[in-house]
């Protein structure tokens, strides 16, 4: 892992901040279960089809939300994609899990098993095509992960599949080792990977409270070229997403330079 040095850090929350962040948990939670409950005889009916109409509503709400009350607005830059892909994603908070997902028609998460597990929330998990991961089988979970895959391209249709390379949310200025993972999968199922860049930990902090009001920017990146090899293919999505959300970053007004890992 290693930081880079950051522009500075912005004073602590006013009192008014402080409160607008605590209404906005209250109101997404109520919203969530109210949501959640009432999109239940859809979830029943028409399947995943009905999960992601429910899931997208829910979504688009949370995003207004965060514009009401913390002054939070998204950006979507580029080209979202429509058709089965991987899409590998620099990851700094919740707001952009948000963003990407409201973005794509059928978006899709490998997710801890627990998680999907959660009445209401985890259904609809299951239903738009999430696909879960007992982490504590190691290499025999990404070989049962790329078995689904498989079988749901062969089937239904995968959808877009959201994945994290640094496998962890990151701080503005901070890179970690990109995992093999999105390799692994891109190699076994021959499915186009579609970088994305973000900016978003600048404006909601990895942790979810401290909240600040800006402009977030999530970029599409053109397809990694289905020529580069497999020894090439993590350098090469490494440079493509943290080039480009360091530059959506400066844009923003921050400014980070390497420096050598601990």
């Amino acid at each position: 892992m290693s930081d880079r040095a950051a522009s500075p850090v912005p004073g602590p929350l006013t009192p008014w901040q402080y409160l607008q962040n605590g209404l906005y948990y209250v109101h997404v939670a109520f919203a969530t279960l109210a949501i959640g409950l009432l999109g239940i005889p859809a979830l029943l009916r028409d399947g995943r089809a009905g999960a992601n109409r429910v899931a997208t509503r829910w979504i688009g709400y949370m995003l207004w939300a965060a514009r009401l009350h913390l002054g939070v607005t998204c950006e979507v830059r580029g080209t979202p994609p429509t058709d089965d892909c991987i899409i590998a994603a620099k990851h700094q908070c919740f707001l952009d899990i948000l963003v990407i997902a409201h973005a794509v028609p059928r978006r899709a998460f490998i997710m801890k098993r627990e998680v999907m597990r959660v009445p209401i929330m985890g259904w609809y998990a299951w239903k738009v095509g999430c696909i879960p991961i007992d982490r504590n089988r190691g290499r025999d979970a990404m070989r049962a992960i790329s078995t689904e895959i498989n079988r749901r391209i062969a089937g239904e249709g995968l959808g877009q599949l959201i994945i994290y390379p640094e496998g962890t949310r990151t701080r503005p200025g901070e890179r970690r080792p990109y995992k093999h993972g999105v390799s692994t999968i891109r190699a076994g199922s021959g499915l186009p990977v579609v970088p994305v860049a973000v900016n978003t930990g600048l404006f909601w902090p990895r942790k979810g409270w401290g909240i600040r009001p800006g402009r977030a920017v999530v970029e599409f990146l053109p397809v990694v070229p289905a020529e580069v090899p497999v020894e090439g293919f993590i350098p090469r999505l490494e440079a493509e997403v943290e080039t480009h959300s360091d530059r959506l970053m400066a844009e923003a007004g921050f400014r980070a330079t390497a420096v050598p890992a601990p």
